[in-house]
């Protein structure tokens, strides 16, 4: 399934969660699409993804274990985080997604 970024998220809401690593993420999905560690956030970085073929959003986050939620102190490494959130306008993303990430 081929993906392409996407900059219009408003209203996607988490539909799933999915256990990988930062590295196959990247691997998979390249580097990510908003990168909020150097700012306070719940989410350190995020890939905004459509698929073309049905026009369907997803979103890959971590949400409130990076350094930038928690601190130094007891804020995950991005490196680290292996606990992903899946957002979008609807579930059947999720399988869509987890295709993706674990081929």
């Amino acid at each position: 399934m081929k993906l392409e970024k996407n900059n219009n998220i408003d209203g996607t809401h988490l539909v799933g969660r999915v256990e990988t690593t930062y590295k196959n993420l990247v691997e998979k999905l390249g580097p990510p699409h908003h990168d909020y560690q150097t700012e306070p956030s719940k989410v350190s970085v995020e890939w905004s993804l459509r698929f073309p073929k049905t026009n369907d959003v997803v979103t890959i986050y971590n949400w409130k274990d990076g350094k930038n939620y928690l601190g130094d102190d007891e804020g995950d490494e991005i490196e680290n985080i292996t606990d992903w959130h899946i957002g979008g306008y609807n579930s059947k993303v999720v399988p869509m997604i987890k295709k993706v990430i674990n081929k």
